[in-house]
């Protein structure tokens, strides 16, 4: 199978549904973990730390920002060096270590200001010691929570041979995902608020080490990934040999390009293509090619597939860049959302107070009704309407 290895397992099968509740178990523990104390966060630095709310909000912003940005990471290391599943397991422990650390916190009153008293504008800030093994306990749990959440789905994926059971796990990886996202929202977040940081910072540790439990266990019956390279190291050869070749001039002989050791031209070479100036780190120079095919200078040659790998990420980059436009105003709108609630009277009857963590569920309660009034209502009003079997949410 390409990508994936199967390693002698005494004649059983790897694979297939088996591996499921090992991979959505981790999922599930993960998540809880992560939930647990970044819903909460801006609420904890300003009770237990005494940071001022608009610098709380800025560190939940980051925290955020790295947990979306070290997934790359650990794909690229995942692809050429290590694999999904040993990514995600030492990730895992990453993100327990910073877990624990930040209990910690919760814990030791070395490690946190001295409380403030309601109302009183003298706090003591954090002194650089307690600021340090904050920060330490959040990259850690950052690059775990990262590291491991999407390398999960993809060595979840490449346990299927079929795209429709491919299909049917990410929607259950979905779903474990958002609702046990939901769950640590509301749970988690009501322990911390009305027992204690301590307990709800606990039970996110220990969720992290069952889901890093489950993940081990399964490892017995996981197909694992076949280390290929990364293909953002050839994305960047492409870029580094059109440098060193931007004065030669290009050929529009197809046989002038290098199309990898076996010869075969599968993409065409059209004079009037966009991003044309990119075919020369594949043409091929004197001494670029052996004899037998493979290539002698990696920075300097590409193959004509590399090129369009490239020339395919510069054309989308004008759709990926309307995402940062709607990225921002829902990651502002995420941290002042818990700060307003701060300041509201939450209390639901006389013995019930929702937390002001808990709030941001209602993104994830209006998010599902509406996917669910898209897809069975407003689709097939479309599909009526039109004659269409395709609705535009699916394009």
């Amino acid at each position: 199978m390409d990508g994936r290895v199967n390693m002698p397992n005494s004649g059983s099968k790897r694979g297939g549904w088996i591996t499921f509740p090992f991979i959505t178990g981790a999922v599930v523990g993960l998540t809880l973990a992560t939930g647990g104390w970044l819903s909460n966060l801006i609420v904890y630095l300003i009770q237990e730390f005494n940071v001022k709310s608009i610098n709380a909000a800025q560190i939940s912003n980051i925290a955020s920002g790295c947990i979306c940005l070290f997934p790359i990471i650990g794909a690229v290391v995942a692809d050429s060096f290590l694999g999904s599943f040993f990514v995600a397991s030492i990730s895992a422990c990453i993100s327990l270590l910073g877990i624990v650390l930040l209990a910690l916190t919760a814990t030791l009153d070395s490690l946190r200001p001295q409380p403030c008293d309601d109302g009183s504008s003298l706090c003591t800030p954090p002194s650089k010691l307690q600021y340090a093994v904050l920060y330490t306990a959040l990259a850690l749990a950052c690059i775990g929570c990262g590291g491991s959440r999407f390398t999960l789905a993809t060595m979840g994926a490449n346990q299927f041979d079929k795209p429709k059971d491919q299909g049917i796990f990410f929607n259950w990886y979905f779903f474990s995902l958002y609702t046990a996202l939901a769950v640590s929202n509301t749970a988690i977040v009501y322990i911390e608020d009305n027992l204690s940081w301590r307990l709800g910072f606990g039970l996110s540790a220990i969720t992290n080490l069952i889901g890093l439990a489950f993940l081990l266990l399964g490892s017995r019956f996981y197909i694992y990934d076949k280390i290929q390279g990364s293909p953002f190291t050839g994305l960047v050869r492409v870029i580094v040999a059109t440098i060193q070749k931007r004065k030669v001039q290009l050929s529009s002989k197809t046989e002038d390009y290098y199309y990898g050791q076996d010869g075969i031209a599968e993409i065409a070479i059209p004079s009037k293509r966009r991003f044309r100036f990119l075919n020369r780190a594949a043409l091929k120079i004197e001494g670029d090619v052996q004899s037998d095919g493979s290539v002698a200078k990696p920075w300097r040659i590409c193959t004509m597939q590399q090129v369009e790998d490239l020339r395919n990420l510069i054309r989308i980059l004008p759709l990926w860049s309307t995402g940062v436009f709607l990225s921002t105003p829902i990651a502002v709108q995420s941290s002042l959302t818990i700060l307003q609630a701060l300041t509201m009277d939450r209390n639901v009857g006389p013995h019930f107070k929702i937390p002001s963590g808990s709030i941001l569920v209602l993104v994830l309660i209006s998010a599902s009704i509406f996917l669910t009034i898209i897809d069975r209502f407003l689709c097939p009003m479309w599909q009526k309407l039109t004659g269409s079997l395709r609705c535009p949410s699916n394009e």
